[in-house]
Protein backbone atom coordinates (compact mmCIF):
# COMPACT_ATOMS: atom_id res chain seq x y z
CA UNK A 1 0.00 0.00 0.00
CA UNK A 2 1.21 3.80 -0.86
CA UNK A 3 1.20 6.65 1.48
CA UNK A 4 -2.03 8.93 0.67
CA UNK A 5 -0.15 11.67 1.23
CA UNK A 6 3.48 11.07 -0.66
CA UNK A 7 3.23 8.02 -2.55
CA UNK A 8 5.79 6.38 -0.31
CA UNK A 9 5.31 3.04 1.23
CA UNK A 10 2.34 3.03 3.71
CA UNK A 11 3.56 1.83 7.05
CA UNK A 12 0.29 3.48 9.44
CA UNK A 13 -3.15 3.19 8.63
CA UNK A 14 -5.42 5.80 11.19
CA UNK A 15 -8.41 4.22 11.49
CA UNK A 16 -10.55 7.46 12.82
CA UNK A 17 -9.10 8.94 9.59
CA UNK A 18 -9.48 6.45 6.92
CA UNK A 19 -5.63 6.98 5.64
CA UNK A 20 -2.38 5.47 4.86
CA UNK A 21 0.38 6.94 6.24
CA UNK A 22 4.36 6.47 5.43
CA UNK A 23 6.52 6.76 9.03
CA UNK A 24 7.49 10.53 7.56
CA UNK A 25 3.58 11.88 6.87
CA UNK A 26 2.38 9.96 9.89
CA UNK A 27 4.81 12.24 12.36
CA UNK A 28 3.70 15.10 10.40
CA UNK A 29 0.19 14.63 10.55
CA UNK A 30 0.40 14.26 14.67
CA UNK A 31 2.42 17.05 14.74
CA UNK A 32 -0.26 19.54 12.79
CA UNK A 33 -3.24 17.88 14.71
CA UNK A 34 -1.41 18.85 17.92
CA UNK A 35 -0.42 22.13 16.31
CA UNK A 36 -4.41 22.39 15.37
CA UNK A 37 -5.53 22.07 18.79
CA UNK A 38 -2.53 23.92 20.17
CA UNK A 39 -3.86 27.30 18.19
CA UNK A 40 -7.80 26.66 18.44
CA UNK A 41 -7.63 26.75 22.21
CA UNK A 42 -4.52 29.49 22.02
CA UNK A 43 -2.97 27.15 24.67
CA UNK A 44 0.77 28.47 23.63
CA UNK A 45 1.87 32.64 23.18
CA UNK A 46 5.49 33.54 22.35
CA UNK A 47 6.04 34.84 25.44
CA UNK A 48 5.37 31.62 27.44
CA UNK A 49 7.75 29.89 29.40
CA UNK A 50 6.34 26.39 29.99
CA UNK A 51 7.37 23.36 32.35
CA UNK A 52 7.02 20.34 30.94
CA UNK A 53 5.79 16.94 33.13
CA UNK A 54 8.56 14.70 31.42
CA UNK A 55 8.34 11.41 33.16
CA UNK A 56 10.17 9.66 30.58
CA UNK A 57 7.31 7.29 29.13
CA UNK A 58 6.36 7.34 25.86
CA UNK A 59 3.43 9.92 26.11
CA UNK A 60 5.65 12.19 28.13
CA UNK A 61 8.61 12.05 24.78
CA UNK A 62 6.15 13.20 22.38
CA UNK A 63 5.13 15.84 24.35
CA UNK A 64 8.79 17.07 24.45
CA UNK A 65 9.31 16.16 20.79
CA UNK A 66 6.40 18.22 19.59
CA UNK A 67 6.54 21.05 21.76
CA UNK A 68 9.77 21.47 21.42
CA UNK A 69 9.04 21.94 17.29
CA UNK A 70 6.23 24.16 18.07
CA UNK A 71 7.55 26.31 20.56
CA UNK A 72 10.91 27.94 21.74
CA UNK A 73 12.90 25.37 23.41
CA UNK A 74 14.58 28.08 25.50
CA UNK A 75 11.56 28.63 26.75
CA UNK A 76 10.69 25.00 27.50
CA UNK A 77 11.30 22.78 31.04
CA UNK A 78 11.57 19.75 31.29
CA UNK A 79 10.57 17.97 35.21
CA UNK A 80 10.87 14.63 35.82
CA UNK A 81 9.74 13.62 38.82
CA UNK A 82 11.22 10.32 40.35
CA UNK A 83 8.77 8.55 43.03
CA UNK A 84 10.68 6.34 44.59
CA UNK A 85 10.00 2.69 43.07
CA UNK A 86 12.27 0.45 43.59
CA UNK A 87 13.05 -1.16 40.84
CA UNK A 88 10.84 1.37 38.30
CA UNK A 89 12.78 4.47 38.79
CA UNK A 90 16.09 3.55 36.41
CA UNK A 91 18.76 5.87 35.96
CA UNK A 92 19.35 4.28 32.36
CA UNK A 93 16.07 5.32 31.65
CA UNK A 94 16.74 9.00 33.23
CA UNK A 95 19.59 9.56 31.28
CA UNK A 96 17.79 8.63 27.60
CA UNK A 97 15.67 11.52 29.21
CA UNK A 98 18.32 13.93 30.02
CA UNK A 99 19.97 13.19 26.12
CA UNK A 100 16.45 13.51 24.64
CA UNK A 101 15.69 17.08 26.34
CA UNK A 102 19.85 17.85 25.53
CA UNK A 103 19.70 17.29 22.17
CA UNK A 104 16.35 20.12 21.58
CA UNK A 105 17.87 22.31 23.58
CA UNK A 106 15.63 22.03 27.06
CA UNK A 107 16.40 23.24 30.54
CA UNK A 108 15.81 19.82 32.42
CA UNK A 109 15.49 19.35 36.21
CA UNK A 110 15.03 16.24 38.17
CA UNK A 111 13.01 16.21 41.93
CA UNK A 112 11.76 13.38 43.78
CA UNK A 113 8.92 12.65 45.81
CA UNK A 114 11.13 12.88 49.02
CA UNK A 115 12.16 16.14 48.04
CA UNK A 116 8.64 17.26 48.04
CA UNK A 117 7.20 15.43 51.20
CA UNK A 118 9.88 14.01 53.12
CA UNK A 119 8.67 10.21 52.18
CA UNK A 120 9.25 8.34 48.37
CA UNK A 121 5.99 6.85 47.00
CA UNK A 122 6.65 3.28 48.15
CA UNK A 123 7.40 4.41 52.14
CA UNK A 124 3.95 6.54 51.78
CA UNK A 125 2.04 3.22 50.41
CA UNK A 126 3.32 1.33 52.72
CA UNK A 127 2.63 3.96 56.20
CA UNK A 128 -1.21 3.39 54.35
CA UNK A 129 -1.21 -0.09 54.20
CA UNK A 130 0.11 -0.55 57.69
CA UNK A 131 -3.09 1.80 58.69
CA UNK A 132 -5.22 -0.06 56.35
CA UNK A 133 -6.90 2.99 55.01
CA UNK A 134 -7.11 1.73 51.36
CA UNK A 135 -5.74 4.27 49.52
CA UNK A 136 -4.05 3.43 46.27
CA UNK A 137 -0.20 4.12 44.95
CA UNK A 138 -2.34 5.88 42.24
CA UNK A 139 -3.83 8.54 44.30
CA UNK A 140 -0.81 9.19 46.07
CA UNK A 141 0.76 9.62 42.82
CA UNK A 142 -1.62 11.76 40.86
CA UNK A 143 -2.32 14.60 44.02
CA UNK A 144 1.66 14.51 44.77
CA UNK A 145 2.54 14.56 41.27
CA UNK A 146 0.36 18.14 40.02
CA UNK A 147 1.27 19.49 43.51
CA UNK A 148 5.11 19.09 42.77
CA UNK A 149 4.78 20.22 38.39
CA UNK A 150 2.70 23.44 39.95
CA UNK A 151 4.70 24.51 42.71
CA UNK A 152 8.01 24.50 40.42
CA UNK A 153 6.43 26.18 37.47
CA UNK A 154 5.29 28.48 40.26
CA UNK A 155 9.17 28.91 41.84
CA UNK A 156 10.88 29.05 38.17
CA UNK A 157 8.12 31.55 36.83
CA UNK A 158 6.63 29.42 34.25
CA UNK A 159 3.31 30.87 32.85
CA UNK A 160 1.99 27.66 31.48
CA UNK A 161 2.13 23.66 32.96
CA UNK A 162 2.11 21.09 29.96
CA UNK A 163 1.12 17.27 30.98
CA UNK A 164 1.42 14.10 28.47
CA UNK A 165 -2.78 13.15 28.53
CA UNK A 166 -3.38 11.66 25.68
CA UNK A 167 -6.98 11.33 23.94
CA UNK A 168 -7.51 7.86 25.94
CA UNK A 169 -6.63 9.49 29.69
CA UNK A 170 -8.91 12.69 28.28
CA UNK A 171 -12.32 10.12 27.25
CA UNK A 172 -11.63 8.31 30.34
CA UNK A 173 -11.66 11.37 32.56
CA UNK A 174 -14.55 12.82 30.67
CA UNK A 175 -16.37 9.67 31.90
CA UNK A 176 -15.74 9.37 35.23
CA UNK A 177 -16.77 12.99 35.77
CA UNK A 178 -20.12 12.10 33.55
CA UNK A 179 -20.37 9.06 36.07
CA UNK A 180 -19.67 11.20 39.30
CA UNK A 181 -21.97 13.90 38.41
CA UNK A 182 -18.86 16.43 39.05
CA UNK A 183 -19.92 19.17 37.23
CA UNK A 184 -16.97 21.56 38.27
CA UNK A 185 -14.30 19.20 37.68
CA UNK A 186 -16.16 18.80 33.74
CA UNK A 187 -15.74 22.59 33.47
CA UNK A 188 -12.25 22.50 34.45
CA UNK A 189 -10.90 19.94 32.06
CA UNK A 190 -12.30 21.90 29.48
CA UNK A 191 -9.03 23.97 27.23
CA UNK A 192 -10.62 27.18 27.98
CA UNK A 193 -11.14 27.02 31.81
CA UNK A 194 -9.97 29.80 33.84
CA UNK A 195 -7.53 28.95 36.26
CA UNK A 196 -9.65 29.05 39.50
CA UNK A 197 -6.85 30.26 41.98
CA UNK A 198 -3.61 32.85 41.36
CA UNK A 199 -1.56 30.06 42.91
CA UNK A 200 -2.40 27.65 40.42
CA UNK A 201 -0.32 27.72 36.88
CA UNK A 202 -2.68 27.11 34.32
CA UNK A 203 -2.23 23.60 32.44
CA UNK A 204 -2.49 22.79 28.99
CA UNK A 205 -2.76 19.40 27.26
CA UNK A 206 -1.58 19.80 23.82
CA UNK A 207 -1.54 15.80 23.11
CA UNK A 208 -5.61 15.40 24.37
CA UNK A 209 -6.63 14.79 20.56
CA UNK A 210 -3.64 12.10 20.32
CA UNK A 211 -4.61 8.73 20.72
CA UNK A 212 -2.42 6.59 23.32
CA UNK A 213 -1.20 4.10 20.18
CA UNK A 214 -0.61 7.19 17.87
CA UNK A 215 1.72 8.38 20.53
CA UNK A 216 3.45 5.12 20.77
CA UNK A 217 3.79 4.62 17.06
CA UNK A 218 5.30 8.60 16.86
CA UNK A 219 7.80 7.64 19.78
CA UNK A 220 8.72 4.35 18.10
CA UNK A 221 9.63 6.07 14.68
CA UNK A 222 11.09 8.97 16.66
CA UNK A 223 13.63 6.48 18.21
CA UNK A 224 12.52 6.42 21.32
CA UNK A 225 13.45 3.67 23.95
CA UNK A 226 10.54 1.60 25.51
CA UNK A 227 10.33 1.48 29.06
CA UNK A 228 11.58 -2.19 30.14
CA UNK A 229 9.72 -2.14 33.50
CA UNK A 230 6.31 -1.54 33.98
CA UNK A 231 5.20 0.38 37.25
CA UNK A 232 4.63 -2.50 40.29
CA UNK A 233 1.67 -1.24 41.00
CA UNK A 234 -0.54 -1.07 38.17
CA UNK A 235 -1.97 -4.33 39.25
CA UNK A 236 -3.35 -3.44 42.68
CA UNK A 237 -6.73 -1.92 43.10
CA UNK A 238 -8.01 -1.61 39.89
CA UNK A 239 -9.93 1.46 39.57
CA UNK A 240 -12.88 2.68 37.54
CA UNK A 241 -10.62 4.27 35.30
CA UNK A 242 -9.19 1.08 34.44
CA UNK A 243 -12.64 -0.37 33.75
CA UNK A 244 -13.78 2.52 31.38
CA UNK A 245 -10.33 2.17 29.78
CA UNK A 246 -10.70 -1.62 28.75
CA UNK A 247 -14.78 -0.70 27.61
CA UNK A 248 -13.39 2.47 25.51
CA UNK A 249 -11.18 0.58 23.96
CA UNK A 250 -13.51 -1.97 22.41
CA UNK A 251 -16.06 0.42 21.87
CA UNK A 252 -13.05 2.12 19.40
CA UNK A 253 -12.44 -0.87 18.04
CA UNK A 254 -16.25 -1.33 17.08
CA UNK A 255 -16.46 2.18 15.98
CA UNK A 256 -13.51 4.13 15.02
CA UNK A 257 -13.04 7.57 16.23
CA UNK A 258 -15.53 7.20 18.80
CA UNK A 259 -13.38 8.12 21.68
CA UNK A 260 -12.32 11.64 19.36
CA UNK A 261 -16.01 12.60 18.54
CA UNK A 262 -17.03 12.23 22.25
CA UNK A 263 -14.19 14.84 23.03
CA UNK A 264 -15.14 17.44 20.45
CA UNK A 265 -18.61 16.95 21.62
CA UNK A 266 -17.17 18.06 25.47
CA UNK A 267 -15.64 20.88 23.75
CA UNK A 268 -18.61 22.76 22.27
CA UNK A 269 -20.90 21.50 24.92
CA UNK A 270 -18.59 23.19 27.67
CA UNK A 271 -17.51 26.29 25.73
CA UNK A 272 -20.78 27.09 24.88
CA UNK A 273 -22.63 26.66 28.20
CA UNK A 274 -21.26 25.80 31.36
CA UNK A 275 -17.97 27.67 30.85
CA UNK A 276 -19.67 30.82 30.45
CA UNK A 277 -22.42 30.16 33.38
CA UNK A 278 -20.33 28.30 36.16
CA UNK A 279 -16.57 28.24 35.29
CA UNK A 280 -15.61 31.74 35.64
CA UNK A 281 -17.14 31.77 39.29
CA UNK A 282 -15.40 28.55 40.62
CA UNK A 283 -12.42 29.98 43.00
CA UNK A 284 -10.61 27.53 44.90
CA UNK A 285 -9.83 27.96 49.18
CA UNK A 286 -6.53 27.58 50.95
CA UNK A 287 -5.25 24.96 52.66
CA UNK A 288 -5.05 25.64 56.50
CA UNK A 289 -1.70 23.77 56.92
CA UNK A 290 -0.06 24.63 53.70
CA UNK A 291 -1.54 27.27 51.99
CA UNK A 292 -2.02 25.84 48.71
CA UNK A 293 -5.55 25.58 46.93
CA UNK A 294 -8.17 23.35 47.86
CA UNK A 295 -11.65 22.37 46.75
CA UNK A 296 -14.75 24.99 48.17
CA UNK A 297 -15.50 23.57 51.24
CA UNK A 298 -12.39 22.09 52.05
CA UNK A 299 -10.09 22.84 54.96
CA UNK A 300 -7.48 20.56 54.06
CA UNK A 301 -5.78 20.03 50.33
CA UNK A 302 -5.81 16.50 49.73
CA UNK A 303 -2.31 16.69 49.62
CA UNK A 304 -2.23 17.07 53.04
CA UNK A 305 -5.28 15.36 54.05
CA UNK A 306 -3.42 12.01 52.68
CA UNK A 307 -0.33 12.91 54.50
CA UNK A 308 -2.25 13.43 57.93
CA UNK A 309 -3.88 10.17 57.63
CA UNK A 310 -0.85 8.00 57.34
CA UNK A 311 0.89 9.91 60.06
CA UNK A 312 2.71 13.28 58.62
CA UNK A 313 1.33 15.83 60.62
CA UNK A 314 3.59 18.58 59.30
CA UNK A 315 4.69 17.56 55.31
Amino acid sequence: MRCDYCGAQAKVYVPHQGIRLCENCFKKNVVSRVKEEVYRFNMLDSSDTVLMGISGGKDSFVLLDVLSRLHDPSKLIALTIIEGIPGYNRQDELDFVKKATMERGVEHIVVSFKDAVGLSLSELVNLGNKKRLGISACTFCGIIRRRIINYYARQLGASKTATAHNLDDEAQTLLINIFRGDTSRLVRQHPLAPVPSKKLVKRIKPLRKIYEWEAATYAYYSGYRFQSVECPYIIYQPTVRARIRRWMIMMEKEEPGIMLRLLNSFDEVVSQRLLSRSGSTLLLNECKNCREPTSPGREYCKTCELLMKIGVIKP
